[in-house]
């Protein structure tokens, strides 16, 4: 008997801020470039994309090849979705 999967989406699961917050804070801590930009993509979905693109000015097939996983968005592109999420970046001693 053959074991059968479902594609797993954690947008589904980022429901409150809250959630969303925590996972972004992770993706920071952890340092990972490539993870951190997924994230920011996975909140950006939770959100709902297409509203995302209209506050950015950027279409969606541009930030779902930005925020996938390899994508490297631009600093622009991060600051401009984060600022549509109601997010800011901030920096702190390490």
């Amino acid at each position: 008997m053959a074991v059968q999967t479902i594609p797993w989406d954690v947008s589904k699961y980022l429901q409150s801020e809250e959630d969303q917050i925590a996972y972004l804070e992770a993706a920071f801590e952890d340092g990972d470039e490539e993870l951190l930009a997924a994230v920011v993509g996975d909140i950006a979905r939770a959100r709902g994309i297409a509203q995302v693109a209209q506050e950015t000015g950027l279409t969606r097939a541009a930030l779902y090849k930005s925020f996938r996983r390899g994508g490297n968005p631009t600093l622009s592109t991060v600051t401009k979705v984060l600022k549509a999420l109601g997010l800011k970046l901030s920096v702190s001693a390490a």
